[in-house]
């Protein structure tokens, strides 16, 4: 069984303790937890939908106010994310019964856009509070979740069906539960295509910062406090100055969350690294020496770690890691049979309801008008994958398998990637303006600013997976390049990759719905596509289109997953696996 080896003893072993790292990680800890409390505090004033605001105000000093607004409800729905991800992806992953329900309702989910679930949620979580506006808080933060969850779920859920034979048959002689199981051995194999799919869910949850803070949502328009919405007014007053004073915050806002958060974090996945030799150069982060040198952050954790015997032994009261029933045959086809058709009876049920619903209200002809309009959408989110794919399987290949690119470049994409594109759609669409470009091509580069860096990030981190034992022995027998591709580089990252083009696809096609209609100064442009269609009908809130709208984009994407992805999904798992 491989063994699990630290790339570097300077880089992961603890170094002296300092006084200065104290006071340093002390005072960087009471700033945050001041900022998060005055913060977090504003959130709960009185509001009312029929007197909410319908804008923000664009003077260039809220500006700090709203970029920490914006920050707070980015990490947590970043925090919901992950929790969200722990649970689903290990049922989803451990249970056989439960995977062939899960895995089906998370493309269902990843292909629904940000605004369907707005459409839905939005007057339940402002009936939640009234009075307050908390509700509509709340609504944003889950509009950002879903716009993280489930790049992250798919992850972790593909490194758990990956893991290797070894460390399931070690699991199981050793008679661990299924919290020890996943503590132990799942949460660290799955570490690092966790914090790298987390980072750019992270990403994605900016992208969609404006559509979840300026909401226009069943005849209504609301605005919340956040850099996303001052984008938003800005645009509407055709100020580009005002804009471009927003994208430089936002800069540094990403620069500094990539700097004090997903560096450290990188850095500090590579302890669960699974290889034979060490790595040439680990990444290292400044951010990270600073706690390592600091005493604070062991202190802190004591009373966790003492947590986690009693917490396994509770939780061992679950049973053992998962076992077949292989010596039932008889109950497990029972209880197969007695599963599917109560999940049969569910689904049939709501297509009734669905059915009835579109019958009764705009008509079935306004599906097959969806269906068409999809297919414009569709043809666009197949141009953004292929261009995606030649443009940026080669360039993650070389960051990833290069340590000393990698640690120059992965900060450069790492702010690339987190960047919102969409607060340069006003000024993308000013010169669509300017020169006569329709939306119906210019979406689709406005798609692929949203989704592209799935791809590239999944395979940097597939490359960089790739074991140094096996890049040493290719460099030994001296492969061509041809060759060291065919036969090592493609197999390796070719599950990373199909991670990337799973959630590329569906990112572009979530992307579309912010890329299909833009706004600057009163001029709007509009592309024929699904997108469009879902945003007009949202806007409108005419419920029928809504529904129609959604369930065709999620027909598109889960059948593409079906007959396309997901064979080459197969296909990675049985013939490039390198476990």
């Amino acid at each position: 069984m491989a063994t699990t080896t630290f790339p570097s003893r300077g880089a992961l072993a603890r170094p002296a303790t300092s006084r200065a790292a104290d006071i340093a990680v002390f005072a960087g800890a009471a700033a945050l937890l001041w900022l998060i409390v005055r913060v977090g505090s504003t959130a709960d004033v009185p509001w009312t939908v029929e007197h909410a605001p319908t804008s923000v105000s664009t003077d260039p000093a809220d500006l700090p106010y709203y970029a920490a607004r914006s920050l707070l409800r980015m990490f947590i729905a970043l925090a919901l994310s992950v929790v969200f991800t722990f649970v689903y992806a290990t049922a989803a992953a451990r249970s056989r019964r439960a995977e062939k329900v899960l895995i089906p309702v998370l493309d269902i989910l990843q292909s629904v856009p940000i605004l369907g679930f707005l459409s839905i949620t939005v007057t339940g979580f402002i009936a939640l509070f009234p009075g307050s506006e908390l509700g509509l808080e709340c609504a944003s933060i889950f509009a950002i979740f879903t716009s993280q969850a489930w790049n992250m779920t798919f992850a972790f859920y593909y490194s758990l069906k990956s893991q290797a034979r070894d460390f399931d048959e070690a699991s199981r002689l050793l008679r661990l539960s299924r919290w020890q199981r996943f503590w132990r051995v799942d949460l660290p194999g799955g570490m690092i295509p966790l914090v790298w799919n987390g980072m750019m869910s992270f990403g994605g949850g900016w992208f969609f910062l404006t559509a979840s803070e300026a909401l226009s949502v069943n005849g209504h328009q609301f605005a919340l406090p956040g850099i996303g919405a001052y984008v938003a007014a800005a645009s509407d007053e055709g100020d580009l100055k005002k804009v471009m004073l927003a994208v430089a915050l936002m800069v540094v806002l990403v620069i500094s969350v990539n700097v004090l958060f997903w560096r450290p974090l990188t850095a500090w996945a590579e302890r669960f690294r699974v290889e034979e030799s060490e790595a040439a150069e680990a990444p290292r982060s400044i951010t990270l020496d600073v706690l390592r040198r600091s005493r604070i952050p062991e202190l802190a954790g004591r009373p966790l770690g003492r947590l986690i015997q009693p917490l396994d032994r509770v939780m061992s009261l679950f049973g053992i890691a998962d076992r077949p029933l292989r010596s039932a045959p008889i109950r497990r086809r029972v209880g197969d049979a007695v599963f599917a058709l109560a999940v049969g009876a569910v689904v049939a049920y709501g297509a009734y309801r669905v059915v009835t619903y579109i019958g009764d209200g705009v008509g079935f002809g306004e599906v097959g008008h969806a269906l068409l309009l999809g297919l414009a959408t569709f043809a666009r989110v197949i141009v953004v994958v292929v261009v995606s794919t030649l443009l940026w399987v080669p360039v993650g290949v070389w960051i990833g398998m290069n340590p000393r690119v990698s640690r120059l470049a992965q900060p450069v994409v790492q702010v690339l990637a987190s960047f919102p594109a969409n607060f340069l759609f006003p000024l993308v669409t000013a010169g669509l303006i300017a020169t006569g470009i329709g939306l119906n091509i210019g979406g689709i580069l406005l798609m692929a600013l949203g989704s592209q860096w799935y791809i590239l990030f999944n395979v940097i981190a597939g490359a960089s997976a790739i074991p140094n034992d096996l890049r040493e022995a290719s460099a030994n027998l001296m492969l061509p390049t041809a060759l060291k591709w065919r036969k090592l580089v493609l197999p390796a990252i070719f599950p990373s990759y199909i991670t990337g083009g799973i959630t590329a696809a569906g990112g572009a096609w979530n992307a579309s719905i912010v890329a299909e209609v833009v706004s600057y100064h009163g001029s709007t442009l509009t592309a024929t596509g699904l997108g469009s269609y879902i945003t007009e009908a949202t806007a409108a809130g005419d419920w029928g289109r809504i529904l129609i709208g959604v369930i065709v984009m999620s027909f598109f994407v889960v059948l593409t997953n079906r007959v396309f992805w997901r064979r080459l999904y197969a296909l990675s798992e049985r013939r490039y696996s390198l476990a």
